[in-house]
Formats: C-alpha cells, sequence, structure tokens
C-alpha cells in the first residue's frame, strides 16, 4: 500500500491496536383524538413541567464512558492525546458534511458541555495460527480480525444530543454521493455512505464509510447513539479488512456495553 492518508491511519489505527493489547489495558398519544383545549393545554402543562436536558458533568460523564472489563474480549483505554484530532483541526469542502467528518474522526459533534474519548479494541481469536495445516491466507486474516473503535462521548444540554444525532443523519443523506476533507493535514476522500442497523439507547443510527485515496479503499464503520442528554459516537477500523476494501461487521457489542452504561 502506497504511503497515502489511508495508509497513516491504518498504521496509526494497528499501532494503538497492538499497543493496548500488550499492556492489557486495564410520551404516550392516547389523547392525540381528544381535540379541544383542555387536551392543548394539557400537552403545554406537560411540556412546561419537563425540565430542559442538562449535561453530565465531566466527572459524572468519566463514570459512564466504557472501561476495562466492561466489554468481554476487549481491551478498553482512554484515547492518548496523540489520538485526539481536535475539532478545528478538521477542514471539511461541504458544512453540512463536518458532523460526519467529525464523528469519523472520534471529534466533537456540536458543543458538548462534557467531552471525553475510549480506545476500544477487539482480542484476535485465539489458535488460529497454531495450525500447520491451515490456510496460511485465511489464518492471517483471522489472527489479523482486530477492530479498533473510537468511542467519543459527549453530553449535552437542551436538546444538543438530539441534534448530533439529527447533524448526522442529515450528513448521511447529503453527502451520500461522497466528500472531501482534511484532519490533522492530511486529506481524505468519503465516496460512499451506506445505511446499517443497529439499536440501542433512545436513538441510534450506523453507515458503512467508505474511504478512498488513490484507487485505495478503506471501509470505515460509524454508529450514533443517544441517551438522554448524552451522545456517542464509535468510529471503527478492522485491520484485516484493510487494504482491498474489504468489510466487517459493526462493534455491537461495544455499542451495546455503552448503552446499557448510560442507560
Amino acid at each position: 500500500m502506497r504511503s497515502t492518508a489511508i495508509r497513516r491511519t491504518a498504521v496509526a489505527a494497528a499501532a494503538v491496536s497492538l499497543a493496548l493489547l500488550a499492556a492489557g489495558c486495564g410520551g404516550s398519544d392516547s389523547d392525540s383524538g381528544s381535540g379541544g383545549k383542555g387536551a392543548d393545554a394539557k400537552g403545554k402543562e406537560s411540556a412546561a413541567a419537563k425540565p430542559a436536558a442538562k449535561a453530565l458533568t465531566a466527572a459524572e460523564l468519566e463514570k459512564v464512558a466504557l472501561t476495562q472489563g466492561d466489554v468481554k474480549g476487549h481491551k478498553i483505554g482512554k484515547a492518548a492525546a496523540k489520538d485526539v484530532v481536535p475539532v478545528d483541526g478538521i477542514k471539511v469542502e461541504k458544512e453540512v458534511c463536518a458532523p460526519l467528518a467529525h464523528a469519523l474522526m472520534g471529534a466533537e459533534v456540536g458543543e458538548p458541555g462534557a467531552f471525553t474519548k475510549r480506545t476500544v479494541v477487539s482480542e484476535p481469536k485465539k489458535g488460529s495460527m497454531d495450525k500447520g495445516d491451515a490456510d496460511p491466507e485465511e489464518a492471517f486474516k483471522t489472527a489479523f480480525d482486530i477492530t479498533t473503535t473510537q468511542l467519543a462521548l459527549g453530553s449535552y444540554d437542551g436538546k444538543g444530543a438530539e441534534e448530533s444525532v439529527t447533524s448526522l443523519r442529515t450528513a448521511a443523506t447529503e453527502c451520500a454521493g461522497g466528500f472531501d476533507f482534511t484532519a490533522a493535514g492530511e486529506k481524505q476522500r468519503v465516496s460512499k455512505i451506506t445505511e446499517e442497523q443497529v439499536k440501542g439507547g433512545e436513538e441510534a443510527v450506523a453507515w458503512t464509510v467508505q474511504l478512498e485515496q488513490g484507487g485505495e479503499k478503506v471501509q470505515l464503520k460509524l454508529v450514533g447513539l443517544r441517551q438522554g442528554p448524552t451522545f456517542a459516537s464509535f468510529s471503527s477500523m478492522n485491520l484485516a479488512a484493510m487494504g482491498g476494501g474489504g468489510d466487517f461487521e459493526l462493534p455491537t457489542a461495544v455499542v451495546e456495553a455503552q448503552a446499557a452504561k448510560l442507560a
């Protein structure tokens, strides 16, 4: 693979994955047909009685973020400073596509009151390289079937978390034909966005996002999850799927575990 942004992204993901593995990181609508001022007034009273969402504090957010031991077969650690791309380090040609680019890079979507990041790495399947008669190519793929997920958690006042989900949906629709962006000085090209099915929290969305440069293709998985005032994005890359644009599964176990901690 040539020395492109895609290659550097893959190498960075591999380094993070191997380092973590080696370290062993630790509303009812029943009244909708009743009509009249009574129902209207009741709706207004209900809306007035419901307090506006308040963001979790930084300390509270850390408590609900995934930690080592929360997901079986995965190593979890705080994202290193070098693996955090700030929002102002991401430049997008189309503003409507910015939320998707930010989520892909594990940066903030919108303006959270508190924000934190985790790196989650799946452990490789054991025994595949021990069989002498195993197909070398298949054995290699199995041994490197490692998915690295950048988990970004943000908590928001008001409707910020809901708006984050909405902005991702809009970006995926409006930018489905592809767009260019620059992250930490490296040019990237999203060439295809395909919707996936995912469940979790009060709202959940997911896509397969194809990055392409110089004829090389890489598939990433992107999941957005909202629970109350908190929004989580999961941007995943699989080492075995690198190079040929191979596909891999959504990080379902990671999404489910984080949803459970936020519930």
